[in-house]
């Protein structure tokens, strides 16, 4: 049926950019120090933690409750509570955190961040935790559209003398679309033609087009070309089945966070050059208004409340969060309260520490108000067996190949020292097997990095050792200019936590 069809695009009144053009704002992530974690490592039925799964070792207690978090936000019973991971350093926190956003999986977004994040010299405090809390929570919208899809068999502009008088001007854009089914001829409007030009589509593409908003969008080449030789590697696709014409359900997963950024860019035309000026002139980042979130929320509570979005909170972890102020906690708190709030996981290794920005002293650096509303799971110090498992798990994602002795010495290291210090030592044990000329790092090729690279205690150490002969020295000079010897000096007042 190759008819003729004219499709005029109907024209948008409201000033938020459609879902379709939102891109993704997320930041990828290059875990290395966890990469090995792939989730809780529970056993699927009763929910117990298994003693070595998933690449997670040890912290049984910690992973069945965090088990339990992750059972409640499934069922959608945990908005707007938060988590607070607890213990020392080199415990499992941020794992056990990373973990949790495996077992939600990918459609549910994770957003860590470190609570210094929100000193920023050119952002305010609150605006950088609300963009972090928008980045945590997700819309699935799913649309039935009207679409035209197809391999482009033909792409020819129309073009027409310029009323300006100078050159061509586009009328519109003639474009033949093929499924399996047929074929079907199109005229579409001179401003599709711009977004065919910039996604370089060309004849054998495969493309849909909405037939309401004229959102052109190039799913791959049609795999009729697979065999040419094609020095970028491209996406082939099957040709699509059915009519030309059809209705489609699409399914795009956004975050709010995606939504504010998308609309807060200026919307001029890229091309334009004021746009360019007024960019370069803006601030590095555009601030978000509230008004213009309000407007979003707006359109997005529509959304759901037409069964065409549904909102996934996600997680919000922050790390480090003694770090944070007292105002940041009251924003907290008061966010946590929004009824699109994500699930906050905090994590700290302080004890007893001041609230920032007060005098108080209260448990892990944060306000009694805020610890009232929080689940506490505490971590503790891996066993030697857990550091043996661990180092060696590690020693494999970093390809280091060690003798049995060698691990047995980093596993009694990491007792005396921390889990932290021994991964830091693999690497180096294993460029000096390699400089002797071995695959595999021998218990002495541990026993010298050691030496060369020591941990806090031995550094402390050495510190006090040099402190005391100093001291011993300048007690001689005194001696010396006879004068008499100065009164003993007050112990140093930070002394490190054991």
């Amino acid at each position: 049926s190759n008819m003729d069809e004219n499709f005029e695009m109907p024209k948008s009144n409201t000033r938020l950019v459609n879902m379709e053009e939102v891109q993704s704002t997320a930041r990828s992530q290059r875990v290395a120090a966890h990469s090995h974690v792939k989730g809780l490592g529970l056993h699927p039925e009763t929910r117990a933690a298994l003693p070595k799964s998933a690449g997670f070792f040890g912290q049984e207690p910690a992973r069945e409750a965090a088990g339990a978090i992750v059972d409640l936000i499934r069922q959608k019973h945990m908005a707007g509570r938060a988590v607070l991971l607890a213990g020392p350093p080199g415990t499992g926190k941020t794992a056990i955190a990373l973990a949790i956003a495996q077992e939600l999986g990918d459609k549910v977004p994770f957003c860590p961040m470190v609570a210094s994040e929100v000193f920023s010299s050119e952002v305010k405090k609150t605006e950088i935790l609300m963009e972090n809390f928008r980045r945590a929570i997700g819309l699935r919208v799913r649309e039935k559209k009207e679409v035209f899809e197809g391999e482009v068999t033909e792409l020819t502009p129309i073009e027409v003398d310029n009323p300006t008088g100078y050159g061509k001007a586009i009328d519109s854009v003639r474009i033949s679309l093929k499924t399996s089914k047929g074929s079907k001829q199109l005229k579409l409007d001179p401003t599709i033609y711009d977004s065919i030009m910039k996604q370089r589509i060309e004849c054998g593409d495969i493309i849909y087009i909405e037939a309401n908003s004229g959102a052109v969008k190039r799913v791959g080449r049609s795999d009729a070309y697979a065999t040419e030789f094609d020095l970028e590697a491209d996406e082939f696709v099957p040709l699509p089945k059915g009519e030309v014409h059809k209705q489609k359900e699409i399914v795009q997963d956004v975050t709010l966070h995606d939504l504010d950024v998308a609309n807060a860019r200026p919307q001029g035309t890229k091309g334009d050059v004021t746009s360019l000026v007024s960019q370069l002139l803006k601030p590095k980042k555009t601030e978000i208004t509230d008004r213009l979130r309000k407007e979003i929320d707006t359109v997005v509570n529509s959304h759901i409340d037409q069964g065409i979005a549904e909102l996934i909170p996600g997680v919000l972890f922050i790390d480090e969060c003694h770090m944070l102020d007292i105002e940041s906690f009251t924003y907290l708190h008061r966010a946590l309260e929004s009824p699109i709030a994500p699930i906050v996981i905090f994590a700290t290794n302080r004890g007893m520490s001041k609230i920032r920005g007060t005098e108080e002293v209260s448990p892990h650096g944060m306000p009694n108000d805020l610890l009232d509303r929080l689940l506490i799971i505490p971590t503790h110090k891996y066993e030697r067996s857990a550091i043996h498992a661990i180092v060696k798990v590690r020693a494999e994602a970093e390809g280091v190949y060690l003798e049995t002795e060698a691990l047995n010495h980093l596993a009694s290291l990491g007792v005396e020292s921390s889990l932290r210090y021994v991964l830091q030592l693999l690497t180096p044990s294993k460029l000096i097997a390699d400089m002797s000329g071995r695959r595999t790092a021998t218990k002495q090729d541990v026993i010298e990095a050691a030496t060369l690279f020591i941990d806090s205690k031995r550094s402390a150490a050495v510190s006090k050792k040099e402190e005391q002969e100093k001291r011993a020295m300048e007690e001689q000079r005194m001696a010396k200019l006879q004068m008499r010897p100065p009164a003993a000096p007050a112990p140093a007042a930070d002394e490190p936590m054991e």
